[in-house]
């Protein structure tokens, strides 16, 4: 029988409350946008590890979709695709073999143009950017390990996550299992500002480790909607049923670009600070149209071409959630060893042989007036073993997609396709 372990990873971010500003100058400045990986290479240089590691996170968060709408059909979808992949590269510092090899391929690394130490160093980078505590939004990134006193890591492994993760070290007795769970719930909860509470149900009797990552965001929209423009409205559906939605509206400057070629709009709504959103309009019947082209190059592509314009925007409020089994998703996507008895996770601990068991994640997004509020949660367990026309108007009233992403670390926070404001998480 072998010893379980957990790995638990929280994201919790994008809560979004305060004052509405004055916009005097809103209409005659032209708004930052947001780079893509390819395009932010002035910031700190192309060779530097986040820069470089930029891409491929990009490249697996649009996989890690279209293998979420695969299994969901036509539902809501929104998850975050840095919390599932800063666990599974954490978790790597302790693969070898063709454990290690799957776990890069599946997270679209490519060792042929990055140096394994770079990846490391680039999430390294991106929690150092996540964290500065001198950003005007809130947004905090972390880690940390439960870890049993039967449970001897090595060394190395430990002063790794520390060193490059950041990641905190409480040492945890899993033998009094009620008391493990109550213990790392607090701290889930703690982190996430109450966001995500009881997160932690049950522990495999073999439990011996726990990792827990989390991503807090509180920041603003740089224009809030007036809640006295907010009316009812109907969204959309499909051809012939809709359901009532809070329709928000505005008449102010955005960038905006309409993608002719795949039919449907952009629009970049950014919050203050570093974060911004994109929200993706498709013409009608055209969505699937839109996903399939869902690659970094497409968007990077859409962010060159925003142009600063006028419009009458129409955004519903909504608030949806999504729970996916990233275990599945993995496997499906080619990484089927670490969750196999032939996983080879040697570099973690001494004396035992792990295995990942399990690996879910939950997600949330409330979007409103002010802002946004969204929170993520991944649970992996491992077991032992051009020229525009007058203002138009782009009215979010049909299914459409949105990401938040950090403009300092080109980092996709979340992303979603909402199909239905009102549905409730089944």
């Amino acid at each position: 029988m072998k010893s379980a372990l957990y790995l638990c990873l929280l994201l919790l971010g994008l809560q979004v409350q305060g004052q509405l500003k004055s916009n005097l100058n809103d209409e005659q400045q032209e708004q930052e946008t947001a780079h893509f990986p390819e395009d932010h290479s002035q910031a700190e240089g192309e060779n530097s590890p986040h820069v470089k590691i930029a891409p491929s996170n990009a490249d697996f968060a649009f996989r890690v979709y279209k293998q979420i709408r695969e299994e969901t059909g036509n539902k809501n979808i929104f998850f975050s695709p840095l919390s599932i992949s800063t666990a599974f590269t954490m978790l790597s510092l302790g693969a070898r073999s063709n454990t290690l090899s799957q776990l890069h391929k599946g997270l679209a690394f490519n060792l042929t143009e990055m140096e394994e130490q770079e990846i490391h160093a680039g999430f390294q980078r991106i929690l150092q950017l996540l964290n500065d505590p001198h950003q005007e939004d809130q947004l905090n990134m972390g880690n940390a390990l439960f870890i049993d006193d039967r449970l001897k890591l090595l060394q190395k492994f430990l002063d790794d996550v520390r060193s490059l993760y950041y990641s905190e070290a409480i040492s945890t007795s899993f033998q009094n299992s009620p008391e493990a769970i109550k213990e790392i719930n607090k701290y889930i909860e703690t982190k996430t500002h109450g966001k995500i509470v009881d997160f932690l149900q049950d522990l495999d009797p073999n439990t011996v480790m726990v990792l827990v990552n989390y991503i807090f965001f509180k920041g603003y929209w740089e224009k809030p909607f007036s809640p006295l423009s907010t009316r009812d409205a109907d969204f959309m559906l499909d051809a012939k049923n809709s359901v009532k939605v809070k329709m928000m509206q505005q008449n102010k400057h955005f960038n905006i670009h309409r993608d002719k070629k795949l039919s449907c709009w952009v629009v970049e709504i950014p919050y203050k600070g570093n974060t911004t959103s994109l929200f993706i309009l498709p013409d009608e019947g055209t969505m699937k149209q839109v996903e399939d082209a869902l690659l970094k190059d497409t968007v990077s592509s859409w962010l060159k071409s925003l142009d600063y314009r006028q419009i009458y925007l129409d955004l519903p409020k909504f608030s949806i959630s999504g729970s996916y089994d990233v275990r599945s998703l993995f496997e499906k996507m080619g990484v089927t060893e670490v969750f196999s008895d032939h996983a080879d996770l040697s570099g973690v601990a001494e004396n035992a042989l792990l295995k990942v068991s399990k690996a879910i994640h939950k997600a949330m997004v409330d979007v409103s007036e002010n802002g946004t509020e969204a929170a993520a949660v991944t649970l992996i367990e491992i077991a032992e073993s051009a020229e525009f026309p007058p203002p138009p108007l782009i009215k979010f009233n049909k299914p459409f997609l949105m990401m938040i992403i950090d403009k300092s670390t080109d980092g996709v926070l979340f992303m979603g396709r909402i199909v239905n404001p009102t549905a409730k998480e089944e």
